[in-house]
């Protein structure tokens, strides 16, 4: 077994506390382990990789990642969701919801995000997608597909299908409406533990099995309760979007009389293992603390929230009350240094000031804190006996300014591109900005045949099933009709 020596003008090492940086640095690996992070390795070492003007850093961990052919950016200046299809109308659910891909285009798009996570420096991804655009939710056979996939690329996934009990739609007198049933999500349970028991631990460990139900308000409280049992059956992860919206936290006060973060406390599901995106509408102090009681994490996606006007109203207040955070991407792009850095100036815009919230902070997060939030000592830093899960940022862009902190440029100004090589369990996944094995522009050509085909499902499921091209307003308006009716892939001929 080769042992494999990386060098660079900064290395973010940890000191068994915090994250340290070691200026012109080293970190040696053997295997899936780290065995030294400083300067002046005194050992024999078979190859020596020197990255230069570069930072090696830990892996980033991102707990609600796309999954997806992101159909939130579809919501963009298109107005209300009611009449642009992304959820369910009545007419919709009468009619028998659908799949919008068949089931090797299901795979593709793991393919797809996959690819892109690994691209943008992550290393461990708990992935997320939309039902909004599925019959129901995922299956035991999908996701036996998707560990390959993951397997295959070499990204530390924690993986299950999602399962849920309801789904909310809109009726046409514009009230929503919640369609339920029960068995169904009981029998998405099932296939969740059988998927943990057959794949935890799968491909070397890089696959463990998480569950990973649909939103709180999508699940009846039998369901919640079995999860709960479940989880600690297991001693699984368990994944609940929960005070992410209004509509939900009036749903939940409705049909079970307390606060999304209440009723969760009520049914044992605010423990270590439980992992909460996105923790924005609470009912003050008191649901805060019940978070840090139980010990369950936050997953913050600032971008997405950020999108619609929203935000956690003080990411700073959170962490001072004892809530650990985690980090997620949830839409595209696939990019935790770009949640660093909106996650960083919306704090600072809620809380008035800077005093509150670090650019460490937010590195943490995305380090450190998903680690924790995993239970995992081995994740999330650069330190002996660590997963040689590992990250190279080049620093050289002209993009990023002025050298002065490293950290700082790049949450100030970098990219997730910015990442030029990426090490998981020891295994070179990444090289100069390459995926192995995977072709960039046939990826590309995919995603857009893919992709439109999702854009006409919306059809399907808007009142009156009007011509797709209706429901997407440009940001510019077409100078000419035949502009609107052109395939997307006409913008450019390599596509």
């Amino acid at each position: 077994m080769k042992r494999i020596g990386l060098k660079a003008a900064c290395v973010v090492g940890f000191d068994g506390t915090q994250h340290v940086l070691w200026r012109d640095g080293e970190v040696v690996f053997r295997g899936s382990r780290i065995e030294f992070v400083g300067r002046n390795y005194p050992g024999p070492v078979d190859q020596w990789i020197d990255y230069g003007n570069a930072m090696i850093g830990p892996g980033f961990i991102d707990l609600d990642a796309l999954g997806d052919l992101d159909s939130t950016v579809l919501t963009l200046d298109n107005g209300d969701e009611r009449g642009m299809g992304r959820m369910w109308s009545e007419d919709y659910l009468a009619a028998g919801p659908r799949e919008s891909y068949t089931a090797d285009e299901e795979r593709f798009k793991y393919r797809y995000a996959f690819t892109q996570l690994i691209r943008n420096g992550i290393t461990t991804a708990m992935p997320i997608t939309s039902m909004y655009y599925r019959e129901w939710a995922e299956t035991y056979d999908e996701f036996a597909a998707v560990a390959a996939v993951a397997g295959e690329l070499g990204l530390r996934t924690y993986l299950g299908p999602c399962y849920m009990s309801g789904m909310s739609y809109w009726r046409a007198d514009g009230s929503l409406g919640h369609h339920w049933d029960e068995a169904r999500g009981l029998a998405g349970l099932q296939a969740a533990a059988r998927f943990f028991q057959d794949f935890d631990g799968a491909h070397d460990g890089l696959i463990r099995g998480a569950l990973l139900p649909d939103r709180i308000q999508t699940c009846t409280p039998a369901l919640l309760q079995r999860t709960a049992a479940l989880s600690r059956e297991l001693d699984a992860p368990v994944r609940l979007h929960c005070c992410q919206g209004l509509d939900e936290v009036a749903m939940v006060k409705q049909l079970r009389g307390v606060s999304p973060l209440a009723w969760l406390e009520q049914l044992d599901l605010l423990t270590p293992r439980s992992l909460l995106p996105h923790g924005i509408y609470t009912d003050g102090d008191a649901d805060l603390q019940r978070v840090v009681n139980g010990g369950a994490s936050l997953v913050h996606c600032p971008l997405v929230f950020a999108r619609d006007g929203e935000a956690l109203n003080s990411f700073g207040r959170y962490r001072a009350k004892g809530i650990n955070f985690a980090l997620g991407t949830d839409t595209w792009p696939a990019d935790l240094l770009e949640n660093m850095r909106h996650g960083l100036n919306i704090a600072r815009l809620m809380e008035g000031g800077n005093a509150l919230t670090s650019t460490l902070d937010l590195y943490n997060a995305a380090t450190l804190g998903g680690a924790k939030a995993l239970r995992r000592d081995d994740l999330g830093r650069l330190a002996p006996g660590a997963k040689a899960d590992i990250t190279v940022f080049s620093l050289r862009g002209q993009h990023l300014g002025p050298l002065f902190d490293s950290l700082k440029n790049l949450v100030l100004a970098g990219r997730g591109d910015d990442c030029i090589a990426s090490y998981i369990d020891g295994r070179c996944v990444m090289q100069d900005g390459q995926v192995q094995g995977v072709d960039y522009p046939a990826l590309q050509r995919q995603a857009q045949r893919q992709f439109e085909k999702l854009m006409r499902s919306h059809s399907t499921r808007a009142f009156g099933q009007p011509d797709w091209k209706t429901l997407f307003k440009p940001a510019i308006p077409f100078a000419d009709d035949y502009s609107a009716d052109a395939p997307l892939s006409a913008i450019d001929p390599l596509l």
